[in-house]
């Protein structure tokens, strides 16, 4: 698996933004929102359980992470229009306006090192990059266990102060100072 240094993939992948058919899908790719951090989040398969949970809570802080100049993605090895259908299934998958790639000839999932061994699918996996395409954070989760997008968010402040952050570090608290 890809981690912390090494550089984020090139991909060119189709994305949904919305459930509509005729204007929720867009191209993305390694060089979409150049500049910007980027918070890159994989689940195994669309029309599960713990999936939407954890779609539903990254999408609840999306404006904090746009606050942070940072963009949130989502993606699977669902198709787009899978993808499509499951934000037309669901009212609160619906709301959700940040982009879910479509991998579904798992490219990029192999390059990263997340797919499951024994499913194919991704696993849940979540990557900070920052704005020069390299892996800041790196984690991956059990697919039968949801993360924290909370514990993201602060990782993120943390990771954009560019200064030695103590465990449970808050933004706004004091940073460490070498002595």
């Amino acid at each position: 698996m890809l981690t912390v240094g090494d550089k984020f993939p090139s991909f060119d992948l189709q994305a949904v933004v919305s459930g509509d058919i005729k204007t929720g899908f867009t191209q993305m790719t390694n060089a979409s929102d150049a500049g910007k951090w980027k918070v890159f989040f994989f689940w195994p398969k669309d029309f599960t359980f713990v999936c939407p949970t954890e779609i539903v809570a990254f999408g609840a802080l999306e404006k904090a992470f746009a606050e942070r100049d940072t963009v949130l993605v989502g993606g699977s090895t669902d198709s787009e229009f899978v993808h499509a259908a499951w934000r037309q299934s669901r009212d609160d998958l619906g709301k959700l306006t940040f982009p879910w790639l479509s991998d579904i000839k798992r490219e990029l999932c192999q390059e990263l090192g997340i797919l499951d061994k024994g499913a194919g699918v991704a696993l849940r996996a979540t990557f900070i990059v920052d704005p020069e395409g390299v892996i800041r954070f790196a984690s991956v989760n059990d697919l039968s266990v949801g993360r924290n997008p909370e514990e993201v968010l602060r990782v993120l402040d943390a990771l954009q102060t560019d200064e030695l952050c103590p465990c449970n570090w808050q933004q706004g608290e004091a940073v460490l100072k070498v002595a």
